[in-house]
Protein backbone atom coordinates (compact mmCIF):
# COMPACT_ATOMS: atom_id res chain seq x y z
CA UNK A 1 0.00 0.00 0.00
CA UNK A 2 0.87 3.65 -0.87
CA UNK A 3 -0.29 7.17 0.80
CA UNK A 4 -3.28 8.52 -1.26
CA UNK A 5 -1.16 11.23 -1.83
CA UNK A 6 1.57 8.82 -3.22
CA UNK A 7 -1.01 7.47 -5.26
CA UNK A 8 -2.09 10.95 -6.58
CA UNK A 9 0.99 12.34 -7.25
CA UNK A 10 1.82 8.54 -9.27
CA UNK A 11 -1.65 9.24 -11.40
CA UNK A 12 -0.42 12.79 -12.18
CA UNK A 13 2.90 11.23 -13.96
CA UNK A 14 0.90 8.30 -15.71
CA UNK A 15 -1.08 10.91 -16.93
CA UNK A 16 1.61 13.70 -17.98
CA UNK A 17 3.58 10.17 -19.74
CA UNK A 18 0.24 9.62 -21.90
CA UNK A 19 0.49 11.67 -25.48
CA UNK A 20 -2.82 11.79 -26.17
CA UNK A 21 -1.66 10.96 -30.03
CA UNK A 22 -4.59 10.14 -32.80
CA UNK A 23 -4.39 6.92 -34.38
CA UNK A 24 -3.77 6.32 -38.28
CA UNK A 25 -2.49 4.56 -40.42
CA UNK A 26 1.49 4.70 -40.49
CA UNK A 27 4.71 3.05 -43.10
CA UNK A 28 5.46 0.45 -39.83
CA UNK A 29 4.82 -0.17 -36.23
CA UNK A 30 7.66 -0.39 -33.85
CA UNK A 31 7.30 -2.71 -30.61
CA UNK A 32 9.28 -1.42 -27.73
CA UNK A 33 10.80 -4.38 -25.53
CA UNK A 34 10.05 -4.91 -21.74
CA UNK A 35 8.35 -6.98 -19.56
CA UNK A 36 5.13 -6.28 -20.79
CA UNK A 37 3.90 -9.15 -23.57
CA UNK A 38 0.55 -6.18 -23.61
CA UNK A 39 2.88 -4.37 -25.85
CA UNK A 40 2.79 -6.96 -28.60
CA UNK A 41 -1.04 -7.90 -28.11
CA UNK A 42 -1.69 -3.75 -28.42
CA UNK A 43 0.88 -3.87 -31.63
CA UNK A 44 -1.23 -6.84 -33.14
CA UNK A 45 -4.51 -5.47 -32.49
CA UNK A 46 -2.86 -1.89 -34.85
CA UNK A 47 -2.01 -4.29 -37.33
CA UNK A 48 -5.14 -5.94 -37.88
CA UNK A 49 -6.65 -2.25 -37.24
CA UNK A 50 -4.86 -1.49 -40.66
CA UNK A 51 -2.77 0.88 -38.68
CA UNK A 52 0.44 -0.83 -39.84
CA UNK A 53 1.42 -3.25 -42.90
CA UNK A 54 4.50 -4.07 -41.11
CA UNK A 55 5.90 -4.80 -37.51
CA UNK A 56 9.31 -4.23 -36.06
CA UNK A 57 9.96 -5.79 -32.33
CA UNK A 58 13.02 -4.44 -31.06
CA UNK A 59 14.64 -5.69 -27.92
CA UNK A 60 17.49 -8.03 -26.41
CA UNK A 61 16.72 -8.77 -22.36
CA UNK A 62 17.21 -6.71 -19.25
CA UNK A 63 17.44 -7.57 -15.65
CA UNK A 64 13.47 -8.08 -15.25
CA UNK A 65 13.27 -10.36 -18.57
CA UNK A 66 16.04 -12.43 -18.90
CA UNK A 67 14.18 -15.15 -16.71
CA UNK A 68 10.57 -14.35 -18.02
CA UNK A 69 11.82 -13.92 -21.77
CA UNK A 70 15.22 -15.94 -22.24
CA UNK A 71 15.16 -15.96 -25.88
CA UNK A 72 15.03 -11.85 -26.11
CA UNK A 73 12.27 -9.64 -25.56
CA UNK A 74 11.59 -9.40 -29.53
CA UNK A 75 11.51 -12.87 -29.68
CA UNK A 76 8.94 -13.01 -27.21
CA UNK A 77 6.78 -10.75 -28.68
CA UNK A 78 6.78 -12.05 -32.18
CA UNK A 79 5.77 -15.59 -30.82
CA UNK A 80 3.03 -13.66 -29.15
CA UNK A 81 1.78 -11.78 -32.12
CA UNK A 82 2.17 -15.07 -33.78
CA UNK A 83 -0.54 -16.47 -31.20
CA UNK A 84 -2.91 -13.56 -32.14
CA UNK A 85 -2.73 -14.02 -35.93
CA UNK A 86 -0.76 -11.68 -37.26
CA UNK A 87 1.84 -13.39 -39.95
CA UNK A 88 5.24 -14.01 -39.18
CA UNK A 89 5.95 -12.62 -42.90
CA UNK A 90 5.20 -9.07 -41.72
CA UNK A 91 7.32 -9.54 -38.37
CA UNK A 92 11.45 -8.47 -38.20
CA UNK A 93 12.83 -8.84 -35.18
CA UNK A 94 15.41 -6.51 -34.14
CA UNK A 95 17.07 -8.67 -31.30
CA UNK A 96 19.86 -6.79 -29.90
CA UNK A 97 18.52 -3.11 -28.06
CA UNK A 98 19.39 -2.73 -24.93
CA UNK A 99 17.35 0.89 -24.04
CA UNK A 100 15.22 3.15 -25.86
CA UNK A 101 17.69 4.89 -27.75
CA UNK A 102 19.08 1.39 -28.98
CA UNK A 103 15.51 0.18 -30.14
CA UNK A 104 15.21 2.95 -32.64
CA UNK A 105 18.60 3.06 -33.74
CA UNK A 106 18.65 -0.45 -34.07
CA UNK A 107 15.61 -0.82 -36.23
CA UNK A 108 16.09 2.43 -38.01
CA UNK A 109 19.60 0.55 -39.28
CA UNK A 110 17.61 -2.70 -39.86
CA UNK A 111 15.16 -1.19 -42.36
CA UNK A 112 17.31 1.10 -43.83
CA UNK A 113 19.30 -2.36 -44.85
CA UNK A 114 15.92 -3.96 -46.27
CA UNK A 115 15.49 -0.88 -48.17
CA UNK A 116 12.06 -0.22 -46.28
CA UNK A 117 10.93 3.30 -46.32
CA UNK A 118 10.02 4.70 -43.30
CA UNK A 119 8.08 8.35 -43.11
CA UNK A 120 5.38 7.68 -40.19
CA UNK A 121 5.63 5.16 -37.45
CA UNK A 122 3.14 3.75 -34.42
CA UNK A 123 5.33 3.71 -31.46
CA UNK A 124 4.11 1.05 -29.12
CA UNK A 125 5.20 1.38 -25.55
CA UNK A 126 4.19 0.74 -21.84
CA UNK A 127 1.68 2.91 -20.85
CA UNK A 128 4.03 5.28 -18.27
CA UNK A 129 6.77 5.28 -20.88
CA UNK A 130 4.89 6.55 -24.50
CA UNK A 131 6.38 10.39 -23.82
CA UNK A 132 9.56 9.12 -22.86
CA UNK A 133 9.54 6.90 -26.36
CA UNK A 134 8.55 9.45 -27.94
CA UNK A 135 11.00 11.97 -27.06
CA UNK A 136 13.56 9.36 -27.47
CA UNK A 137 12.42 8.91 -31.60
CA UNK A 138 12.03 12.02 -32.41
CA UNK A 139 15.67 12.46 -31.47
CA UNK A 140 16.87 9.39 -33.04
CA UNK A 141 15.02 9.13 -36.30
CA UNK A 142 13.33 13.10 -36.47
CA UNK A 143 12.62 12.36 -40.23
CA UNK A 144 9.77 10.09 -38.81
CA UNK A 145 6.07 11.23 -38.09
CA UNK A 146 5.96 9.93 -34.77
CA UNK A 147 2.61 8.37 -33.46
CA UNK A 148 2.81 6.93 -29.76
CA UNK A 149 0.86 4.81 -28.11
CA UNK A 150 0.23 1.92 -25.38
CA UNK A 151 -2.03 -0.42 -24.28
CA UNK A 152 -5.29 1.66 -23.53
CA UNK A 153 -6.23 0.98 -19.56
CA UNK A 154 -6.59 3.27 -16.56
CA UNK A 155 -3.71 3.50 -13.87
CA UNK A 156 -5.59 0.85 -11.10
CA UNK A 157 -5.78 -1.28 -13.38
CA UNK A 158 -2.08 -1.28 -14.58
CA UNK A 159 -0.98 -1.43 -11.07
CA UNK A 160 -3.50 -4.49 -10.48
CA UNK A 161 -2.63 -6.04 -13.72
CA UNK A 162 1.46 -6.07 -12.25
CA UNK A 163 0.45 -6.49 -8.47
CA UNK A 164 3.57 -4.23 -7.31
CA UNK A 165 2.28 -0.77 -6.61
CA UNK A 166 5.75 0.29 -5.69
CA UNK A 167 7.26 -1.11 -8.92
CA UNK A 168 5.18 0.70 -10.94
CA UNK A 169 5.44 3.87 -8.94
CA UNK A 170 9.53 2.92 -9.02
CA UNK A 171 9.34 3.20 -12.60
CA UNK A 172 6.99 6.35 -13.31
CA UNK A 173 9.72 7.90 -11.02
CA UNK A 174 12.50 6.95 -13.60
CA UNK A 175 10.70 7.35 -16.64
CA UNK A 176 9.74 10.75 -15.41
CA UNK A 177 13.49 11.87 -14.64
CA UNK A 178 14.35 10.44 -18.04
CA UNK A 179 12.33 13.09 -19.04
CA UNK A 180 14.54 15.70 -17.06
CA UNK A 181 18.25 14.72 -17.74
CA UNK A 182 18.21 12.57 -21.10
CA UNK A 183 17.42 16.01 -22.85
CA UNK A 184 20.73 17.45 -21.42
CA UNK A 185 22.71 14.46 -22.86
CA UNK A 186 21.44 14.65 -25.75
CA UNK A 187 19.49 11.32 -25.90
CA UNK A 188 16.00 12.47 -26.51
CA UNK A 189 14.25 16.19 -27.13
CA UNK A 190 13.09 18.55 -24.31
CA UNK A 191 9.35 17.80 -23.32
CA UNK A 192 7.85 20.77 -21.24
CA UNK A 193 7.00 19.78 -17.87
CA UNK A 194 3.81 21.60 -15.59
CA UNK A 195 4.94 22.89 -12.57
CA UNK A 196 2.57 20.44 -10.96
CA UNK A 197 4.37 17.30 -12.67
CA UNK A 198 7.72 18.63 -11.72
CA UNK A 199 5.80 18.50 -7.57
CA UNK A 200 4.58 15.16 -7.97
CA UNK A 201 7.82 13.47 -9.09
CA UNK A 202 9.70 15.25 -6.55
CA UNK A 203 7.42 13.86 -3.47
CA UNK A 204 7.41 10.91 -5.16
CA UNK A 205 11.22 10.73 -5.05
CA UNK A 206 11.24 12.07 -1.51
CA UNK A 207 9.00 9.30 -0.34
CA UNK A 208 11.90 7.07 -1.57
CA UNK A 209 10.28 5.68 -4.45
CA UNK A 210 13.43 5.64 -6.23
CA UNK A 211 14.82 2.70 -7.57
CA UNK A 212 14.36 2.66 -11.04
CA UNK A 213 16.26 6.23 -11.07
CA UNK A 214 19.71 6.99 -12.87
CA UNK A 215 22.82 8.18 -11.64
CA UNK A 216 22.86 11.70 -13.09
CA UNK A 217 26.33 12.31 -12.22
CA UNK A 218 27.30 9.57 -14.55
CA UNK A 219 25.11 10.37 -17.38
Amino acid sequence: MISAQAWADAQRLWDFQKMGHELRPCSVAIGLGSHDLRVADTTAELYHRGMAPLIVFTGATSRTTRERMPRGEAEHYRERAIELRVPASVIVVEPNARNTGENLRFSRALLEKRGIAVSSALLVSKPYEERRAYATACKVWPEVDWVSTSTSMPFDEYVEAIQDVRLVVDMLVGAQQRLTVYPRQGFMIEQPIPSDVAAAYERLKAEGFTSRLVAEKTL
